[in-house]
């Protein structure tokens, strides 16, 4: 019996060429795991009016850890327009797959390395090596959405919140609302998080990014929390930005920085401008972590247009089962993967479109096999 259990979840689009690299890689790394494939994505969702079926969630259960590829997400209206005839009509409600996995499994950490690899070209510098910890389940992506808003809802906010008073009069039909959500758990888990990884990795450095100023009761719930929890690391220097200034930053001193972490949506947004400082989505991994499941994937999307075509870049894809190697504690493993990894973007002779080369996908992850 294998050692691990983990699921393959190629899902839409270029989903299929990048898991097709990950497993070349992965099949020279010799894993003792045994591989399942689970369905996910828009094809299922067109078919069955569910992107993520009972069927994936319980082969999810009964796995140690997943591997997942890309999904093509689409706003709800025209979401609706492709389902299937005999599912038009039944109530479905299209939610992204992938936002779902991670509160269903509670998988609270979404952790993206930003790391230059030296031979990049498209590197903004070569000495950016920060880490950033976004939380996966909540603030503005909880997902408590109002459109049109119900009046009783609306009686409730005019009741209570007296900058409500201003739209009183503006039909509900006109107003929508979206609702950023922040506990205690959610902050205390995420923060607390960060500062574990940094005194496990010798992170000089934490940095809350928020915009308590604005954002005063859930950005200040957010910077209490954190401020406390920074205290009980007196060897790790705590740092504090709103999320605008971030942005500022990160592109005029991104070698500064060492772990940053963030709610949902301010995560999002700093890790995108992140992995573009290391050479855009073709090399930004995500791993989403909870206290007993992880799922990793690349954070590109699923650029339908290319799909089939083994064109894009798999190393994303690559460092993504790198986190999953880590993960599961077979350090050795991971850090050859990673050095093989780092040897081709040096020696600069097998590189994708988005590098200036004419590679394929998977003469990519070859190459990156041949020296683990």
């Amino acid at each position: 019996m294998a050692k691990y259990r983990i699921a393959l979840l190629p899902g839409d689009g270029i989903g299929k060429d990048v898991m097709d690299a990950a497993e070349i890689v992965l099949q020279k790394i010799n894993l003792d795991a045994e591989y399942v494939y689970g369905d996910i994505g828009w094809e299922f969702w067109k078919k069955e009016g569910n992107p993520l079926p009972d069927r994936t969630l319980e082969l999810l259960r009964n796995s140690t850890c997943a591997l997942f590829g890309a999904i093509t997400s689409k706003p709800k209206e025209e979401a609706q327009k492709e389902l299937a005839p005999e599912l038009q009509g039944k109530g479905y409600e299209y939610f992204s797959p992938i936002v779902r996995l991670r509160q269903e499994f509670d998988l609270y950490v979404n952790l993206r390395p930003a790391r230059a690899f030296k031979g990049n070209p498209l590197n903004y510098r070569d000495d950016i090596d920060l880490v950033i910890f976004r939380e996966n389940t909540e603030g503005m992506y909880a997902g408590v959405e109002f459109y049109p808003l119900p009046q009783e809802v609306k009686d409730v906010l005019l009741k209570y919140s007296p900058k409500m008073k201003r739209f009183a009069d503006v039909p509900n039909d006109e107003i929508a609302i979206s609702t950023r959500i922040m506990t205690k758990k959610g902050c205390y888990r995420i923060v607390k998080a960060a500062f574990e990884y940094a005194k496990k990795h010798n992170r000089k450095s934490v940095t809350l990014v928020e915009k308590p100023n604005v954002l005063r009761e859930t950005g200040g719930l957010m910077l209490r929390i954190a401020r406390e929890i920074a205290k009980e690391y007196p060897e790790i220097e705590y740092r504090e930005a709103n999320v605008d200034a971030m942005a500022m930053w990160l592109v005029k001193n991104p070698q500064d920085y060492d772990v940053l972490v963030a709610e949902n949506l301010f995560g999002d947004i700093i890790s995108d401008l992140a992995a573009q400082l290391v050479g855009g989505l073709g090399f930004a991994s995500s791993g989403n972590i909870g206290d007993n499941f992880a799922v990793f994937e690349p954070t590109h999307g699923s650029a339908p247009k290319y799909a089939g075509q083994y064109k894009v870049n798999p190393m994303a894809m690559l460092l993504a089962v790198k986190l999953m190697l880590d993960w599961l504690g077979e350090h050795g493993k991971a850090k050859r993967l990673e050095n093989a990894i780092a040897e081709v973007i040096a020696e600069g002779k097998v590189k994708t479109y988005d590098m200036g080369g004419n590679s394929s996908t998977l003469d990519v992850a070859r190459a990156v096999a041949e020296r683990i």
